[in-house]
This record gives C-alpha cells, sequence and structure tokens, in this order.
C-alpha cells in the first residue's frame, strides 16, 4: 500500500471517560506497507505525544502488533498509547479479548491487556531502578528544596526520570526549567523526567516532562506511571496487593485518573478511554 490508500483511523482519549480530556492518541489502524519515515512523518504532523501504527503480529501469541511514534522519535513501549491501541482494535473489531485479554507485540515484547468495564489496563512488561546520575542538575531544574529523597531512572521501555516531591502542592505549582530537563535527557538517553507526590487520602497527584522528544508536558503518560509505581515498590511506599489512583493533566486542562494496582511484583496500569474521532486517514 502507499501512503494515499484509505486507511481507518480512530483518535482515543485515554485514562479519561470524558472526551477531550486525558491524553490523546493517534490509531491508524493499518499500517502494512509504511516506511518508518512515513510513519515518523504522519506523527509529527499529528503533533500528538504519540501515534500507533497497528500491522498484523508476528509472534502466534499476539493479537496485534504495534509501533509507536513521538512526533520526534520511535519509543519500544508507551503506556497510554498501548490502552488507547488496545481500545480502537477492539472496537473496531480487529481483535477480539479472550477471557477479556488481549496481547499486544511491541519492541519490547507481548504486553497483556486487561479489560474490566470500561476500562483497559496493562500489565508493565519489565522495570528495573538505578541511581539518577547527576542529580544535582535535576535538582537545579526543579528547584532547591522540591525533590524528596533521591531521584531514580527506571527502565520501563521508556527510560523514565522518577522524583518524589516533598507535597503534593508543589508537584501541581511546578515549573521546571524545561532546557535543563532536555539537557539531561540527551546527556543520560533517557525519555523525560516524571515527579509526583502522595495526597493526604492516599492518592498521588503525577506530572510527566519529556522536552527533548517534542513534549513539554505530556497530559497523562502511562508509562511515566508504570515506573512511578516501580519506584514507589523499591523504597517500600506500596507492596503486593496495593491499589491507589494517580491524578495527572489538570495543568494543561485534561484532567485524566490512572488506577494502578499491584499483583506479586508485576504493576498493572489502567484507565478509561473514549474514542473521539473515527474516520480515514489519508494524504
Amino acid at each position: 500500500m502507499s501512503i494515499t490508500t484509505p486507511r481507518p483511523f480512530k483518535q482515543v482519549d485515554v485514562f479519561t471517560a470524558v472526551a477531550l480530556k486525558g491524553n490523546p492518541v493517534a490509531v491508524i489502524l493499518d499500517a502494512e506497507g509504511l516506511s518508518v519515515e512515513q510513519m515518523q512523518a504522519i506523527a509529527n504532523w499529528t503533533n500528538l505525544s504519540e501515534t500507533t501504527f497497528v500491522t498484523a503480529a508476528t509472534d502466534a501469541a499476539a493479537d496485534y502488533a504495534v509501533r509507536i511514534f513521538t512526533p520526534k522519535s520511535e519509543l519500544p513501549f508507551a503506556g497510554h498509547p498501548t490502552l488507547g491501541t488496545a481500545h480502537a482494535v477492539i472496537e473496531a473489531g480487529l481483535a477480539t479479548p479472550k477471557d477479556d485479554k488481549v496481547v499486544q507485540q511491541c519492541a519490547v515484547g507481548l504486553v497483556e491487556i486487561s479489560r474490566s468495564g470500561n476500562g483497559l489496563s496493562f500489565k508493565l512488561p519489565r522495570y528495573a531502578n538505578e541511581e539518577a546520575p547527576e542529580a544535582e542538575k535535576l535538582i537545579a531544574a526543579l528547584g532547591e528544596g522540591a525533590i524528596k529523597g533521591s531521584p531514580q531512572i527506571v527502565n520501563v521501555g521508556p527510560r523514565w526520570v522518577i522524583a518524589e516531591l516533598v507535597s503534593d502542592e508543589v508537584v501541581e505549582q511546578l515549573q521546571p526549567d524545561l532546557s535543563m530537563l532536555a539537557d539531561y535527557d540527551r546527556a543520560q538517553s533517557t525519555t523525560g523526567m516524571t515527579v509526583f507526590a502522595e495526597k493526604p487520602d492516599g492518592d498521588i497527584v503525577v506530572r510527566s516532562f519529556a522536552p527533548a522528544d517534542g513534549i513539554a508536558e505530556d497530559p497523562v503518560c502511562g508509562s511515566g506511571n508504570g515506573a512511578v509505581a516501580a519506584y514507589r515498590l523499591k523504597a517500600g511506599q506500596i507492596s503486593a496487593g496495593s491499589l491507589y489512583t494517580a491524578s495527572q493533566g489538570i495543568q494543561v486542562g485534561r484532567d485524566g485518573y490512572v488506577r494502578v494496582r499491584i499483583e506479586g511484583d508485576a504493576v498493572h496500569v489502567g484507565g478509561d478511554c473514549v474514542t473521539v474521532v473515527d474516520g480515514t486517514f489519508r494524504i
């Protein structure tokens, strides 16, 4: 197929049940024949934090395969695009859940996605924590006294810098130096920075920044929230059986809610999805 061939397309808001909130992802439901250069050009054109491209799976254990692009680069895995793509694929009848599960094939391997009511959740395919080097640069970018404890790099496919801040008010009012964060990401080959703090009710508030990838602030970030959960597990803040909700996106008018649950040492990240655009993509 050429890029001029009409292709089914959906745009899905993720981590919300309300259209025009949460985090949008553009989903090209038939990407067969598109080159990497064409996919990257489309992702740059949509100007969303991510655009996904669905193809037939090459692994018999998967229901479909997907490639995930930001406006500037391809990602091995990302959270809200995983849920939004699964929602779009199921809605379009391209995959049928078995025991309320579908399996996505992407660059990190197979990702299990579960359906419950109107919501979906993915099992974080992997995670690994390490201390963030040159933490003084992160302190300078966020402001003296903002960070609580030691920031870490958590690899969930994307490599997020995770920092716990001293209060939810500090998270909500934060105005980081995006130029400094972009320089840090380029130097450390990290995806961006996600910050969080616990609220008095036991839930958390989260914000994510990826300026080196053309995303000043990601409205609601699934992989960032998965990385926060991995950070909190290592810190002993949560454990097997823990459940909590993360709120994110209010600063950019895109209020979203991420549901996190821990089963053993597995991190499950979920939320609602709603289709906003349903049609045909063509140039």
